[in-house]
């Protein structure tokens, strides 16, 4: 999609161009493009682009650094430890040339001498499970290992004292840089150790061309910006590294319940305030992680994640990898820029996993077994809409006419198919078989709360939450969860107090959560569902599962873990939130059995959503996230979309709605969302019973939004 610059208001100055501006755009800053707009066209090109994008990185995120390297002043060999299988560790201490003389420890770690031949060096922070594992496991294959002090300011390690405070004693060294963030000082004392360990003249056998990082979640996102920086790292092992790094702010931050720019998701010490400005309008930002992993290229970069990560959610990680990728294609090296998925969560650090890392460096540094095909591109969320298009029949690319709004409706979702993979068959999935533990499903229980798994039609499951001292229950609530690919229902970031489906369950209610079809629990069942149904739409199969849901409370249609109170057929509500508020309203509007709907940050009309919007435009629906493909047969042309919200909400009428739309939520226009709903309103005749309320807020579902559904339930 094109870039789209807007003038507007005095907001922020743009280093390249010394004009106040405001930067929006839904999709990811090009790496390709210069912040004027001019393409990267030359080598010459890129490395202006490739300084850009540093000086917007440090200017928007983590403060510039001191203008000058200090030199080494001496490198004092401290101690000295001969192991068992031969290696040689040392600490050393390194005295440079700052104002006061500072220094700080190093970990060396030395393989038993066999031969003169130069080694491969691997530098990582002193986190037991990375010294231990990553560390042990290089020194096994002959890696000269290096333990910097990258430590991060909230842990602490008994072997490696005071390594989580020397970035603060170097940042006190400079008071004239601007540099803020603890990651980005951390991954400057990566580089002053390569300066030690390169220097011959101290004795290591160290080959300048093999020489790696790598740490796990926010030891991957330093290890990103020390490479990014430095070019004398030649290849970096991140893990889990999330925001800001292999995920954007864009695609992470409270529409997906993970990892944004406020204070209570991020460490004060990791991002700068002028960073934490941009919450809630992250599209904003002329920068974001998919431009610093590009600085990379054409070096060797694996970005390692799970399915179920906390930290990375899926959706993000491949679209910040796709982007990133085109400076690795421009430079003729697309091969060496990696996306590897594992099972199950953010943790554990598993052996085989390790090794599998461990792999990638000896491919990167021409050693080893390993191949390029030991490390296969898989994307979880690659569509191509044009191949969709050619499998369609002439009766599905023509807009209906002369029928009913909900027959338009029913012909956008597609044709469902007459036979859908285990429909009626149940299944709890376990801990064991996700690779995530069941406990984490008992995170935020604030006590007294009762979870029970259950299962529905298509081996779907999820968990019923209630309160068993009770003997009544005021009703049955479904909660839909937001863009949350990794997690699904089940909140990580952001949460004040307790979740949703806690709260609900303390208020009285029978709550009952899942995760939808392509997230979390069922993120990989989704996996080529447009081969196997070329005709629905992810959409319809959201709408679907919702009504199985709803034959389950009523009908008994599932099976559940142990007992759980009966569903009253005539209180049955959904709440959503973000593409959870989107299909609730798809759900209520064609499933007269549920009484009523609260939709929060879930739409925005569709015949004004162009691509002139700074929400992203129709195109994200169609394309980014696959779920209405049809939609994408009216881009360009969206006011001859065969109908809107208003139609939507109109078939609703004249059960109980609330819309809640904040006029500051950056993926929709708050104005025409008044218009659709006071436009819907003549649909009622109880005008009481569809609810508008527009807060002067961003778009999030915290404490506050979940007084106001407490209060309208």
């Amino acid at each position: 999609m094109k870039k789209t610059v807007f003038l507007l208001s005095l907001f922020s100055l743009l280093a390249s161009t010394g004009t106040a501006q405001v930067y929006q755009e839904a999709d990811l800053p090009d790496v390709m493009t210069f912040l004027d707009g001019s393409e990267v066209k030359t080598r010459a090109d890129w490395e202006k682009r490739k300084a850009e994008i540093k000086d917007l990185w440090c200017d928007y995120l983590i403060g510039r650094f001191p203008e000058e390297s200090p030199k080494l002043l001496s490198a004092e060999i401290i101690g000295t430890e001969s192991a068992a299988d031969g290696s040689t560790r040392r600490r050393v201490v390194l005295t440079f040339d700052t104002p006061n003389k500072k220094s700080f420890e190093v970990a060396v770690w030395e393989p038993k001498a066999s031969d003169t031949a130069a080694r491969p060096l691997l530098l990582t922070q002193p986190r037991h499970y990375q010294r231990q594992q990553w560390g042990g496991e290089a020194l096994k294959r002959g890696y000269v290992v290096c333990i910097y002090p990258g430590l991060d300011a909230h842990h602490r390690e008994k072997d490696y004292p005071g390594y989580e405070r020397v970035w603060k004693t170097f940042k006190s060294e400079y008071p004239k840089a601007t540099w803020s963030s603890s990651l980005g000082i951390q991954a400057w004392l990566a580089s002053r150790t390569l300066d030690y360990l390169l220097d011959t003249k101290h004795g290591y056998k160290i080959d300048p061309e093999a020489v790696g990082i790598t740490g796990f979640s926010r030891y991957g996102k330093q290890s990103i910006y020390a490479a990014a920086f430095d070019e004398r790292f030649k290849c970096v092992v991140a893990r889990s590294s999330g925001t800001p790094t292999a995920c954007s702010y864009r695609f992470a931050g409270r529409q997906t319940f993970m990892e944004s720019v406020a204070l209570e998701d991020c460490p004060k010490v990791w991002l700068s305030d002028k960073a934490r400005s941009f919450y809630g309008r992250e599209n904003e930002l002329p920068v974001e992680g998919n431009a610093l992993m590009a600085c990379i290229a054409p070096r060797h970069l694996m970005i390692d994640t799970s399915y179920n990560d906390g930290s990375d959610p899926t959706f993000g990680v491949e679209r910040n990898y796709l982007s990133a990728k085109k400076a690795w294609t421009f430079q003729g090296e697309e091969d060496r820029i990696c996306l590897s998925y594992r099972k199950g969560n953010h943790g554990p650090v598993t052996d085989e996993r390790v090794k599998h890392n461990l792999d990638y460096f000896d491919l990167a540094f021409g050693r080893g077994k390993a191949g390029a095909s030991d490390f296969p591109e898989v994307l979880l969320h690659a569509f191509d809409w044009k191949a969709w298009k050619s499998k369609q029949r002439t009766s599905d690319l023509a807009t209906p006419r002369e029928v009913s709004v909900r027959q338009k409706i029913e012909w956008m979702l597609g044709d469902q198919p007459t036979s859908i993979k285990d429909a009626g068959k149940y299944h709890i999935k376990t801990g064991e078989e996700l690779g995530v533990p069941d406990s984490s499903r008992d995170r935020w229980n604030p006590g007294g709360i009762r979870r029970v798994p259950f299962s529905f039609s298509g081996k779907m499951h999820g968990n019923i939450f209630f309160d068993p001292k009770r003997e009544m229950y005021k009703a049955t609530v479904i909660w839909l969860h937001p863009w949350n690919y990794s997690h699904g229902s089940n909140e990580g970031y952001g949460v004040q107090g307790t979740t949703i489906y806690y709260r609900l369950a303390k208020e009285g209610y029978k709550v009952v959560m899942y995760d939808q079809f392509g997230f979390g629990d069922h993120l990989t069942d989704a996996f080529g569902f447009y081969d196997k149904h070329p005709r629905w739409s992810k959409m319809g199969r959201a709408v679907y599962d919702v009504r199985k849901v709803v034959d389950f409370l009523v009908d008994g249609e599932g099976i559940t873990a142990q007992p759980v109170p009966p569903t009253d057929p005539a209180k049955i509500y959904i709440c959503g939130f973000a593409f959870g508020g989107m299909v609730g309203l798809y759900a209520t509007a064609l499933d007269e059995r549920i009484t009523g709907v609260a939709c929060y940050s879930g739409f925005t009309p569709m015949r004004t959503d162009t691509d002139a919007k700074p929400t992203g435009g129709i195109r994200q629906y169609w394309e980014w996230h696959a779920l209405i493909p049809k939609l994408g047969l009216y881009h360009g042309e969206e006011a001859t979309i065969p109908y809107d919200y208003d139609d939507v909400l109109a078939l609703i009428a004249p059960r109980k709605c609330l819309i809640y739309s904040p006029t500051r939520d950056r993926f929709s226009s708050s104005e025409d969302i008044e218009r659709c709903v006071m436009k819907a309103k003549t649909a009622w005749r109880d005008k009481a019973a569809l609810t508008f309320i527009a807060p002067d807020d961003i778009c999030r579902f915290q404490s506050k939004q979940q007084d106001v559904f407490v209060r309208w339930l």
